[in-house]
């Protein structure tokens, strides 16, 4: 911490300075108050930078959800991103996922606000993260044939059920 100056006592009325060793001003007898360093810089604390990046035109409206993290690490990874293009942003915990608030496990909501929407998504999808509510991408081949399968056993058993239903049927009527 840097030294206080000889001069960092005024007088509240007249602002003339005085030495710490002054009690009263000599032209009006006001008390005197302790002015400060001259030209001293006040220290940045980490919320007044983060408010600096944002940019306003992005904080109007209701919060929408723009992306959603697996855990919370990776949530806060998608808000830096978003706060480097000047998107305003918050973290929620994903509904319906059942480890208290304490954990960072758990997928979180990435909230912005509505005029932040679009340049938020643009953002996203430049750095290859899916936003949330995107089309969801195309089934590859093996997809598709493992799921053809899965529904051809499910129908062939429904199949093998009511067969043998209906033989049951028959012997117990002969």
């Amino acid at each position: 911490m840097a030294e206080p100056r000889s001069d960092s006592l005024a007088c509240p009325r007249c602002a003339l300075r005085y030495p710490l060793d002054e009690r009263f001003c000599a032209k009006c007898g006001t008390p005197l108050t302790y002015a400060g360093q001259l030209n001293a810089e006040e220290s940045v604390t980490d919320r007044h930078a983060t408010a600096r990046k944002v940019n306003p035109v992005y904080s109007r409206g209701d919060l929408r959800r723009v992306a959603i993290g697996r855990q919370q690490s990776e949530a806060e990874f998608i808000q830096m991103l978003l706060l480097d293009e000047g998107v305003p942003s918050m973290l929620r915990r994903t509904a319906g996922f059942d480890v208290p608030d304490m954990l960072a496990a758990g997928p979180r909501d990435v909230l912005v606000p509505e005029s932040g929407l679009e340049t938020a998504r643009q953002v996203l999808l430049q750095a290859d993260i899916e936003p949330a509510g995107a089309a969801p991408a195309t089934p590859q081949t093996g997809e598709r044939r493992s799921a053809a399968v899965l529904l051809l056993g499910i129908l062939l058993g429904a199949g093998v059920l009511g067969l043998l239903t209906t033989i049951v049927v028959i012997v117990q009527n002969n």
